[in-house]
């Protein structure tokens, strides 16, 4: 620690590599556990079903409950009672909570399935329901301010984080068609078609905003260009390449020199003339031709029956850097894929029990090192390149439904069918107990 410290200092490391290192090394070499300083006081009375961290400051932590009920929780200002001491714990009570006895026209019916915020501004969030409906609500005055009616149960929700040129809501619900519902207009943009059964993950692309991720009970996972129609990739698991592929720079390298050497091979070699070769397509029925047969490989070719699991794809999650994407199925199987190619890394995840009825919710470090997984009553902690368990939490009375990692302050919240909201994070030093007795308690 003190090289790295005399290194930043002197200028030998750049200030974002320092920090990232500091990171990586409060959640790799000091494993996290059970906070004893803060605690968050859950008001629902059902499971916990969905939990996310605002974007924009990394501060409002918004989670969805079984009970119809949504909450929202300021995770870095408590609001101590006169009685208590500087020793006691901080407890977060929930700053806003919408549920059917205090918003009985707002409020869902049935159990909230997905909340999640909107990218760019805490002043909108999104919820979803398996009561059919998918709503837009204002922060400030927790109205609901749009809604979708949707053809069945929505089963899951996600917004593009990279998104300039569109307001999209995706949703994944029991109907096989996925459906894009645009914020600015009111209404649906457009469906996506090509499962065989219902969606319960949806993920878009950390790399583009037009990207989006699907995977079905039908154990297919879809990759569509939401410009144009059909989807553009089905994931095989039989199609496979070993481990993570090499660095940029590493395969430019490798590229040229490959076409350096198929130039002078090609210069070299002695033209031969071709043969009369026979055209491919479907012959028109005037014998004026034949007619070049087009082939979809989302929709019309062999590929289309892939599957990325033997089972429901209960949960996806890409990396931080948009280049892999980890998918959690209910044959109790984690698998790793590499985007570009669309392969099966063949990391060898331990094994595991896995939710086989409803959606899950991953998380990852921001160095993507690790991935969060909730395994029944436990949450596992994988290495995303080894496969092998890192860290096991165990707290929850029962099983636990969704998990979400904060960044910033190396914390990982998770949700479970106990009702409660765990907090988990590294050992805390004596320098930060000092800071928070000596810090002034006052905002602007």
């Amino acid at each position: 620690m003190f090289p790295e410290i005399a290194y930043r200092e002197t200028g030998k490391t750049h200030p974002n590599s320092f920090t990232n290192r500091i990171k990586h090394h409060r959640i790799n070499n000091s494993n996290l556990q059970l906070s004893n300083y803060k605690e968050i006081i859950s008001p629902h009375k059902g499971s916990i079903n969905s939990l996310q961290l605002d974007s924009t400051e990394s501060r409002y932590l918004l989670s969805a409950a079984s009970d119809a009920s949504i909450s929202i929780f300021d995770v870095q200002q408590h609001y101590p009672s006169s009685s208590s001491s500087s020793s006691d714990i901080h407890k977060h009570s929930s700053l806003v909570t919408i549920d059917k006895q205090q918003h009985q026209h707002d409020a869902h019916k049935f159990s909230v399935s997905s909340a999640i915020w909107y990218p760019v501004d805490t002043g909108l969030f999104v919820s979803a329901s398996y009561d059919h409906f998918l709503k837009l609500w204002d922060t400030n005055v927790t109205k609901v301010v749009m809604n979708f009616k949707m053809p069945g149960k929505v089963y899951t929700t996600a917004m593009s984080s990279l998104a300039t040129s569109h307001m999209l809501i995706a949703a994944g619900t029991e109907d096989v068609q996925v459906r894009l519902c645009d914020v600015a207009s009111g209404a649906f943009a457009h469906t996506l078609s090509g499962h065989r059964d219902g969606v319960m993950s949806v993920e878009w692309s950390k790399s583009s905003e037009w990207v989006l991720m699907t995977g079905g009970c039908d154990g297919a996972i879809r990759f569509w260009d939401i410009r144009r129609a059909g989807c553009f990739c089905v994931l095989d698991q039989t199609q496979t390449q070993l481990g993570r592929r090499p660095p940029v720079l590493e395969r430019s390298v490798t590229n040229k020199a490959l076409m350096t050497k198929s130039t002078s091979a090609s210069q070299s070699s002695v033209i031969k003339p071709r043969g009369p070769q026979r055209k491919s397509g479907i012959k028109q029925s005037g014998g004026k031709g034949f007619i070049k047969q087009r082939l979809h490989p989302g929709t019309l070719s062999v590929q289309d029956r892939a599957t990325a699991h033997y089972g429901a794809v209960t949960g996806l999650k890409t990396t931080e850097d948009g280049m892999y994407l980890l998918s959690a199925g209910s044959d109790s199987r984690i698998r790793l894929w590499d985007v570009e190619s669309g392969c099966n890394t063949l990391v060898n995840f331990e094994t595991v029990r896995l939710q086989t009825t409803k959606t899950i919710q991953l998380a990852t470090t921001q160095d993507s090192a690790l991935v969060f997984v909730p395994c029944m009553g436990t949450v596992k902690g994988f290495d995303i390149w080894s496969g092998t368990t890192c860290q096991t939490f165990r707290a929850h009375y029962e099983s636990v439904n969704c998990c979400w990692f904060n960044s910033q302050d190396q914390e990982l919240y998770t949700g479970g069918n106990d009702r409660q909201i765990l907090v988990w994070s590294p050992p805390r030093l004596l320098s930060d107990e000092a800071h928070d007795q000596d810090e002034d308690n006052w905002s602007d």
